[in-house]
């Protein structure tokens, strides 16, 4: 274990770029990877948060990945999520590689809505609304423009200050920006916006949702027919950032039925209320991949919560990567 090489967060994000790893996600899901097969995640509850522990097999390896959430860290100036990412040899279980887990995290997360967006946006779709303004945010902007060809974003945050900073990455890129400031919601209220961000999520061709919310973001009403809404910014059953009237008007897409039904407030609360049913949801990534899922005339919709899946697939392509240089 002493000689264990060690992938860091420079060199995930050098050795598999974004659109790499969009397709490596889909090529995985195309050779048969089953989401609805891979193992469920434990939850520890710690005093200071979270520990999850995220293990997966296919093909030619197995790897695990502890991370941890922490709510507390942002008042320390640390991350919220932090975590480490081990590779094993599929046929013998010996350790391969140890790797940066959260530089996996933020760059799987953006490619699988990538992929999504890949099979459920229109072509032409270049207006994003991103909630957030941290890591997942801005990974999804990336993300976002290897499959479409995006012309403006807008972020929508409560900080005004990283608002702006976000913007103004988005700019250094091409696009045109737009920062607004987000109405903080009350629990258990009806989700209430500006005008401003109203008008925005009305023109929107697509919406990332990438924040730590634990009610709506904003009225599912504003969300027109045809967009693409992705919400990835919650894993627990109590938590969501869409409302139900938008997933009961939208074709919902979701990592695995599983794992949506478990973990997924987005999808959990709406059937609580009887808003939607379980078969209200259209397909897991495998069958949009496929092309077993048939988009209605509303907006659509993709609830992802993170599967240990996607952590593998990149992480062996990045391990395959590195061993080539070596």
């Amino acid at each position: 274990m002493s000689g264990l090489p060690y992938l860091d967060a420079d060199a995930v994000a050098r050795l598999v770029p974004a659109a790499r790893a969009v397709q490596l996600l889909e090529d995985a899901l195309r050779a048969g990877l089953d989401p609805e097969e891979t193992p469920r995640r434990p939850v520890v509850e710690l005093p200071a948060g979270q520990l999850l522990l995220m293990p997966a097999a296919f093909g030619r390896y197995a790897g695990v990945k502890a991370a941890t959430v922490a709510p507390g860290n942002a008042a320390r100036g640390l991350p919220r999520i932090q975590g480490t990412y081990l590779l094993y040899d599929g046929e013998t279980l010996t350790p391969l590689a140890a790797m940066d887990g959260i530089a996996l995290t933020s760059l799987r997360t953006p490619a699988v809505s990538a992929l999504a967006v890949r099979h459920l946006a229109a072509p032409g779709a270049g207006d994003l609304v991103v909630f957030g303004t941290g890591p997942q945010a801005w990974g999804h902007v990336l993300a976002f423009g290897e499959v479409r060809p995006l012309r403006r974003v807008t972020v929508v945050g409560r900080d005004p200050a990283r608002v702006q900073a976000f913007a103004a990455r988005c700019a250094d890129l091409g696009l045109e920006t737009a920062a607004l400031t987000a109405r903080p919601q009350e629990p258990g209220s009806p989700a209430r916006v500006t005008d401003e961000v109203a008008e925005a999520v009305r023109g929107a061709d697509l919406i990332a949702c990438c924040t730590t919310a634990r009610e709506p973001l904003f009225p599912g009403g504003l969300v027109r027919d045809g967009a693409t809404v992705v919400a990835i910014g919650s894993h627990e059953p109590d938590a969501r950032e869409l409302d139900g009237d938008l997933m009961a008007r939208s074709t919902v897409v979701v990592e695995a039925r599983t794992a949506a039904l478990a973990e997924a407030g987005d999808v959990v609360i709406p059937i609580s209320h009887g808003t939607i049913t379980t078969h209200h949801l259209a397909g897991d990534l495998a069958d949009l991949v496929a092309g077993r899922v048939a988009a209605g005339a509303g907006p659509r919709v993709f609830k992802g919560t993170g599967m240990a899946w996607e952590d593998l697939v990149v992480a062996a392509a990045a391990y395959e990567a590195w061993h080539g240089e070596t």
